[in-house]
C-alpha cells in the first residue's frame, strides 16, 4: 500500500502561478506533476555528484513514464561549483541534448543545484521552464520557492542571477533520510528564520522539538515544511522582485553571507545564517530595537539545533564581505532586525552604522 501523503501549497505571483507539493514518496510522481504543469517533449535533469547517484534514476524513470525524452546533466557537488564556468558547462550540455524553448529543466538537489539549474533555464534560449525537486531541507523550505536563481562571483555570493519562477515544486521529505546529520542541522537555520520573521508558533514549536533531533516524525515534518513554504509564498507573492517586504527574508543574511564568504563556503548557508541571526539580534537588543528577551530567545532556539550563536571573524573582514553584498545600496545597507519573535523590520543603515551593529553583535555572545 502506498504511503504517499501530499500537501499542496498554491503560489500565485505576477509572473507565474504554480503549486508546491510536499509529501512522502512523491519523488516517483515527478513525471506526472512536471507533465501537468510544464509540458514539453524533453526533460533534462540537472543534478550534482552527490544527489545524482541517489535519486536521478527514479526521477528519470518517472519522467520517461510520463512521455518525456530524458537527459541527465551533472556537476561536482558543493558551493564551489556555483560559478560561471559550471553554469557554462550546464548550458552547453542542454544544447547538446537538443533542449528546446518549450522543454523543461528539472532541478534535482539542494540549493546549489536549484540555483544552477534555475539560472540555466532562465538563460537557455532566453528562457525555458524549470521544475524544482529539492532534496535538502534548506532547499525545500526556502530556495526552491520564489524564483531566485544565481551563481557566485569572486566579489560575493549570488551576484549574477535572474528571477524565474518554477512551473512546479516537488518536495519529497523521504529524501531527507540520506542527508547527513550535519547537513540536516545546517538546513534548520532557515526554518528558525521563518519563525522569527513571521510565525511565533512555528518558532516555539521547533524550539521545543528541534528538527535536527533523531526520530522527528515524518508526517509532522511534512506539515512544518508546508508551513515554511506558506510563509515564503506569502512574502514572495506580495513582493516578487524584492523591492520591499521580500527583504525580510534576508534576516541573518547580511552577517551570515559574510561569514559564509570568509570561510570560502566551507561553512553551510544555514549555519552561517543562524550565527548571523544571533549576531543581529544581539546588536538590535543593544540598540533598543528589540528586547534582550527576544535576542535570548533566538539564541536559545539556534542552540537547541546545534547551530553556532556567534563568529570569531575579524570585524574588518565581516565588513569587507558585507559591503560587497548585493543588499548594499550606494553608501547604505538594508539590514533586517527583529522587533519581537514573529515580526521584523527593515532598517536602512549607513556603512558606519553597519559597523556599529557588527561591533555590538559579533564576538559578544555571553554563552
Amino acid at each position: 500500500m502506498s504511503t504517499r501523503k501530499d500537501t499542496v501549497v498554491p503560489v500565485r505571483t505576477p509572473s507565474r502561478s504554480y503549486e508546491v507539493h510536499v509529501g512522502r514518496g512523491i519523488l516517483d510522481e515527478v513525471g506526472r506533476l512536471v507533465r501537468e504543469s510544464a509540458g514539453g517533449e524533453v526533460a533534462a535533469v540537472v543534478t550534482d555528484s552527490n544527489v545524482g547517484p541517489l535519486y536521478a534514476e527514479r526521477a528519470l524513470s518517472s519522467l520517461a513514464a510520463a512521455g518525456y525524452r530524458t537527459a541527465l546533466v551533472s556537476f561536482p557537488a558543493g558551493e564551489r561549483s556555483k560559478r560561471l564556468p559550471t553554469l557554462g558547462d550546464v548550458l552547453e550540455s542542454l544544447a547538446e541534448e537538443g533542449l528546446g524553448r518549450d522543454d523543461v529543466v528539472v532541478a534535482l538537489g539542494g540549493g546549489v543545484c536549484g540555483d544552477m539549474a534555475g539560472l540555466a533555464a532562465a538563460l537557455y534560449q532566453r528562457g525555458c521552464k524549470v521544475a524544482q525537486v529539492p532534496t535538502s531541507l534548506l532547499a525545500m523550505v526556502d530556495s526552491s520557492v520564489g524564483g531566485k536563481t544565481a551563481v557566485d562571483l569572486e566579489a560575493g555570493k549570488n551576484l549574477a542571477g535572474a528571477f524565474l519562477q518554477p512551473s512546479v515544486v516537488v518536495a519529497d521529505v523521504d529524501c531527507l533520510d540520506t542527508l547527513s546529520p550535519e547537513l540536516l542541522r545546517d538546513s534548520c537555520g532557515e526554518v528558525i528564520k521563518h519563525g522569527v520573521i513571521a510565525d511565533e508558533s512555528l518558532f516555539e514549536e521547533v524550539g521545543r522539538r528541534p528538527l535536527s533531533s533523531a526520530g522527528y516524525p515524518k508526517d509532522e515534518l511534512v506539515r512544518v515544511v508546508a508551513r515554511n513554504v506558506e510563509i515564503k509564498r506569502d512574502v514572495v507573492v506580495a513582493d516578487e522582485r524584492e523591492h520591499g517586504l521580500r527583504q525580510t527574508l534576508n534576516f541573518g543574511h547580511t552577517i551570515g553571507h559574510a561569514i559564509e564568504a570568509a570561510s570560502e563556503f566551507r561553512l553551510g548557508h544555514g549555519t552561517c545564517v543562524a550565527a548571523g541571526m544571533c549576531c543581529m539580534s544581539r546588536a538590535a537588543a543593544a540598540k533598543g530595537w528589540c528586547s534582550q528577551q527576544t535576542a535570548r530567545a533566538v539564541e536559545r532556539v539556534v542552540a537547541a539545533h546545534g547551530l553556532p550563536l556567534d563568529t570569531d571573524l575579524d570585524h574588518d573582514l565581516i565588513m569587507h564581505f558585507a559591503t560587497h553584498d548585493k543588499k548594499r545600496h550606494g553608501d547604505s545597507v538594508n539590514v533586517v532586525v527583529p522587533r519581537r519573535i514573529g515580526s521584523v523590520e527593515i532598517r536602512k543603515t549607513s556603512l558606519g552604522e553597519l559597523r556599529e551593529l557588527v561591533d555590538l553583535g559579533c564576538g559578544t555572545c555571553p554563552l
